[in-house]
């Protein structure tokens, strides 16, 4: 099994929208997808609302989506041509749990693409993208913690001289392969020719 991972600093920064552009440019490749969700206090993965389960009640839920129409993100997965799509939520801190469950759900996957950062914890992915957004400040702990394994990262405005995250230094961000996409695009061709040679193994697609 192949593995793909998008992550991103913060949230809403255009993730998810990557992932789609993934799955879409590469139609051959019958994807498995798969999204990691991790919930805050007071939060049940099992339904999105607070159940009053215990701590070390309903550690995580993991459910297959049927919907290419609907308008959730596992429904954009399908849409977009996913063979199968998967969302994964768990209580904070508690991924490790679901881990072996997801492994079992993606087994049989030749491509599989997940939008996550904490999944590096447990599994090294065949390519690791990054999506940057040097407007949003927030960057968080699990994406700074890996930012090292990135094979390539994806800005979505420039990237100037400075880092807009201190103190994380501009010369780790330009340390790897950097592709700046237009606004309001999620994808481009060299980001599609690098995830050709560098995942799929050749640009024949």
């Amino acid at each position: 099994m192949k593995l793909l991972v998008v992550g991103g600093h913060s949230r809403n920064i255009g993730k998810t929208s990557v992932v789609v552009a993934i799955i879409s440019a590469f139609p051959e490749v019958n994807w498995t997808a798969a999204k990691i969700t991790q919930y805050g206090p007071g939060v049940c993965p099992i339904n999105g609302e607070s159940c009053g389960c215990a701590v070390d009640e309903h550690a995580f839920a993991i459910t297959e989506e049927s919907d290419a129409n609907g308008a959730g993100d596992t429904c954009r997965f399908l849409a977009a041509g996913a063979r199968r799509s998967f969302w994964v939520r768990t209580k904070r801190g508690r991924l490790a749990e679901a881990v072996p469950r997801l492994r079992q759900a993606l087994a049989g996957g030749e491509n599989v693409i997940i939008e996550s950062n904490s999944l590096l914890k447990f599994i090294r992915p065949t390519l690791y993208l990054v999506v940057l957004d040097p407007g949003v400040e927030d960057f968080k702990a699990s994406s700074r913690e890996f930012l090292d394994h990135a094979g390539a990262f994806l800005l979505r405005s420039p990237l100037a001289g400075q880092s807009p995250w201190p103190p994380i230094p501009p010369e780790l961000f330009f340390s790897k392969p950097t592709f700046l996409l237009e606004e309001n695009r999620f994808f481009s061709a060299e980001v599609r020719d690098f995830v050709a040679a560098k995942f799929l193994g050749s640009c024949d697609a």
